[in-house]
């Protein structure tokens, strides 16, 4: 009896991690930015079978790419990457939203620099390739501006507020928890939440590959529960979001807190997301940051809302 008891036990623990060791694994690529926090949470709306890994990329190119590459299974980054890939026939499908807002014009807090006409001349750090550089090329032409009346710096979002707090440059087009880390250690202010484009406030998509959604469907319909599930966690919780995205980024509390208010977590693709998307890929064809318009059909899937 205590033979068969013991060999019964040892059965156990050899099954036991071969169960796990079985578990289809999910992998996520986000952007270290508030706004692309929500895979941290995945893990407690994953059902059994399935396991998530979240692999931080630093830019959305870097994101979109591994989507296309098959590194990732989803991928969260900006619009404005994802056009870039499927506009040049990449297989890049939006099959959901990610995050509205998490945009900020941030200024030099010592300077005199309240509107975007100040800029005119100044050292402006811009992400090539982002939803911000679009957003902030439609609002310099709103004001009778363009690309040449300042000084444009190539930066990555990460360094952007010590860029700006070390006095490198004179303002920023920001990413969430950037514009809260200026405006928590008093270095840099809001000279705008830029969000009066015909974009509105899009800023986020999570995407796949085409093929995952052709061949795949069935992990795409789990993929997405979990995300709707971990996306309304996190807006009807601020405080776990916050301590989540003190942990994940490295930030201090108080600048994620200040981030916060200007970072809107969804997963809807309605109406308004449509109307925004279209109206994006039109001004990135009028501004020859691609050289047509991709097919929406394909480009966007409201099959999995």
């Amino acid at each position: 009896m205590y033979r068969l008891l013991a060999t019964a036990l040892a059965a156990a623990f050899i099954l036991a991690p071969a169960a796990h060791a079985a578990d289809r694994v999910i992998k996520v690529g986000a952007l270290k930015l508030i706004h692309s926090i929500t895979p941290y949470f995945y893990d407690k709306f994953t059902p059994a079978g399935y396991r998530i890994e979240v692999i931080p990329f630093e830019s959305p190119t870097d994101g979109k790419n591994a989507v296309v590459t098959g590194s990732v299974d989803f991928g969260t980054y900006g619009f404005a990457a994802a056009m870039l890939g499927a506009a040049a026939g990449e297989p890049v499908v939006i099959f959901a939203a990610q995050c509205n807002r998490g945009m900020a014009v941030i200024g030099d807090a010592k300077q005199d620099l309240k509107s975007i006409k100040d800029l005119k001349g100044k050292r402006l750090a811009i992400w090539p390739g982002s939803t911000q550089e679009v957003v902030i090329l439609e609002r310099l032409k709103a004001e009778g501006m363009t690309i040449k009346d300042v000084q444009h710096v190539r930066l990555p979002f990460s360094d952007m507020a010590p860029a700006l707090a070390r006095g490198d440059v004179d303002a920023y087009v920001g990413a969430e928890p950037g514009p809260g880390i200026s405006l928590a250690n008093g270095t840099g202010k809001v000279i705008e939440y830029p969000y009066s484009t015909a974009i509105g406030s899009l800023n986020m998509v999570m995407t796949a590959k085409a093929e995952t959604i052709e061949k795949d469907p069935e992990l795409v319909k789990v993929f997405m529960a979990i995300h709707k599930k971990a996306t309304e966690f996190a807006m009807s919780n601020r405080e776990a979001m916050v301590e989540m995205a003190s942990q994940k980024l490295g930030q201090q509390k108080k600048s994620i807190e200040m981030a916060a208010p200007n970072v809107e977590l969804t997963w809807k693709i309605d109406g308004d997301f449509l109307k925004h998307a279209k109206a994006y890929g039109d001004l990135m064809l009028e501004k020859k940051q691609i050289r047509a318009l991709p097919d929406y059909s394909k480009f966007i899937t409201t099959k999995f809302q």
